[in-house]
This record gives structure tokens, sequence and C-alpha cells, in this order.
């Protein structure tokens, strides 16, 4: 599958080393003042060869906005949008052509479908993530029409932790880390990692503010379930928690409970979801990414023929992609956030009276 969302929808095409790739974003209501500059900016916040901490690839990332636009308005129609590839360097990967990169989809995409593109992994590349990002930003620009926010940053690289939840630092970060305390030790990590031609994983915390009640789909689009599944859905990613979510594993059902008052909840354990519903609070999740699988040291492997080999990889990558990735896990929340409140308007008969009456 290629598409997700059910009313407001996505659908992504385009490989790491083909000519280009893009979106389509269906669904949209027509009227919403889009903004291609913010689209841009928020394209440059993943764009790669920014610094020494993310892969050296160098793409502008210039987004071509084709149809579903005009005069600065979406009319109701598909918006499409395409991102050319400009740096590539196919030949990096020509030693490893018939070789399955250990951590990489390279095994599973042969025997699935008896050929794959090797070229930086083809369509399993998180270059992909890029159309989900300017997908994101048509999300983020009608949930700001009704004051939704969305924000993220690093919550832990290598097992250095955030303590402290500082999203203004995080964007202006080099590391987006959320914790100016820790951003030196995080950045020390990261590069401790690519000297030694290794890679370290890394956290990302997400969150949505001022997300009205009522958002998700009993029992089987759960706003939490679709949440997991979209955020899961982002390259490297291996697991994703919902407010506290293993510890509350860990508790008793009272300190778990969050105590509802007149002035809303004592506390936000939940992760602003309760039953598949939001109930008000901060949508928030932790989005956990594996280490980086393209590291330089020699590695045993499998190639096409079955024969164990060892080999050593050539080309460009990042040595911690959660770095890259959290405004990736921003554009999932928001695409999620934005399907949940189109569908959500027919919940009540009055909403739909409201409209025809």
């Amino acid at each position: 599958m290629n598409s997700f969302g059910i009313k407001f929808r996505v659908t992504t095409f385009g490989e790491s080393h083909g000519k280009a790739i893009g979106c389509v974003v269906d669904g949209v209501p027509a009227g919403l003042k889009i903004d291609e500059d913010f689209i841009q900016n928020e394209l440059d916040r993943r764009r790669p060869g920014q610094s020494k901490l993310t892969t050296a690839r160098k793409e502008s990332d210039k987004v071509e906005i084709l149809s579903g636009v005009f005069e600065g308005l979406s009319t109701g129609t598909p918006i499409a949008m395409v991102i050319f590839n400009e740096n590539q360097k196919s030949r990096d990967y020509k030693n490893i052509k018939d070789i399955f990169r250990p951590g990489h989809a390279d095994f599973t995409y042969w025997h699935k479908y008896g050929i794959r593109d090797y070229r930086g992994g083809g369509r399993s590349s998180a270059r992909e993530t890029a159309a989900r990002v300017a997908a994101g930003a048509i999300a983020k620009m009608m949930l700001k029409e009704i004051g939704v926010e969305v924000k993220a940053g690093i919550l832990e690289i290598n097992g250095i932790v955030s303590e402290d939840r500082d999203y203004d630092f995080a964007m202006k970060s080099e590391i987006k880390s959320l914790d100016r305390n820790v951003q030196d030790a995080q950045i020390e990590a990261v590069m401790k990692a690519k000297k030694s031609h290794d890679s370290v994983g890394g956290a990302v915390l997400v969150e949505a503010f001022n997300v009205p009640i009522g958002l998700g789909e009993p029992l089987y689009y759960k706003l939490d379930a679709t949440l997991a599944s979209n955020l899961m859905g982002i390259n490297a990613v291996k697991a994703v928690e919902i407010g506290d979510g293993i510890e509350s594993a860990r508790k008793l059902g009272s300190q778990n409970n969050d105590s509802i008052t007149k002035d809303g909840f004592v506390s936000n354990h939940s992760g602003g979801i309760l039953g598949g519903i939001s109930n008000g609070d901060t949508i928030s999740a932790t989005v956990w990414f594996k280490p980086t699988p393209s590291i330089f040291k020699e590695q045993t492997s499998l190639n096409i023929y079955g024969e164990e080999i060892s080999y050593k990889l050539e080309g460009r990558h990042d040595p911690c992609v959660a770095i890259r990735g959290v405004v990736v896990c921003e554009a999932m929340m928001a695409l999620t956030l934005a399907d949940m409140m189109i569908l959500n308007l027919s919940s009540k008969i009055e909403y739909i009276k409201k409209v025809y009456s």
C-alpha cells in the first residue's frame, strides 16, 4: 500500500535514486489558504546535507505544486506535489547490487517481489519521507485554522535523555534536542558513532496541542491505534508509545488513571486518548528509531545467489536517522489528526444539520 488516510488521504510515489518523489493529497477542503513558503520551510527542516550530523547528500528538496491550488487556495481537488532528485550517486551502490545489506529491506523486498532497486534502497529509502513532510505541511495548515499545533523534538539519543521539553529550543537546536542541558552530550554521541563508522538510535517526542474532544473512530479506526500505525510506518521506527506507554504497564491503576476535575485532567498518562478517542488533553507519542543500518564497518551477509560474503558499504548516510525524523513525526501526527477531524464531522446529526439546514 502506498496510501493512508480515509477522508484526508495521502499517496506517495518515487524512489531514492529515481527522477523524483512526490505525493497526492486528496480530501483537502476547498478554500484553505496554501502557503508554499511554509511547505518549503518544512521540507528544509528535513533536508539532508545541512550539518555534520546528517548525510552529506545535497538536495534542495524544492517542491512544485502541480494541481489542486488556484490563486493561493485549495480547490477541493487532489493536491499533487513533486520533488525532483538532484544529487544521486548511484555508483556508490554498484558494489552491493547483489548483496542484502543487514538491517535494510533488501532481503525482504527481493524475496517478496523478485526484484529490487539497489540504488539507496529505492522505495524503501527514507528519502520517501520528504513526500510525507510536504503532505504534512498541508495538514498543519488545516489544523492551524482551528488552533491545533503539532510540535516535536529529540527526547533521547544513545541513551542520553532530554529531561526538559523545550520545543522552542528544539526548533533552533542543531540536533533538534528538547533539552539544552544534554544537547552537547547527544551531539558528542552522534559524532563518536560517525567517526567510528557506526550509528546510533534515538527517540522523538511528538505532541499535538489544543486538540478537540472526540477524534477517533472506534472500534477499528481508533486514534491511538491509527496514530501508532502511521508513526510505525516511518522508516527505521521500531516502537511507538502513546502517553506513558510501557511505563503504564508498571503502575497500579490508581497511579495510571488521570483524575478529572472541572478544570480538566490532573495528569496525562493516557497521552490525550481514552477509548481510542481524543479527550481534549495534549496528544503525546514517543517514537523510537533504530540505529541507521547503513554503517561503514565491514559486515557479513548473503548475496542473491545464496553465498555468504563480506562487504563494506560506500555512500552517504545519517549517523542518527532520528534527527531528521523529527519533522517526519510531526507530519504523520498532523496527517492523522486532519483525517480524524474530517471523519468526526459526521459523528452527530447536529453537525450535519449545521451544514445543510
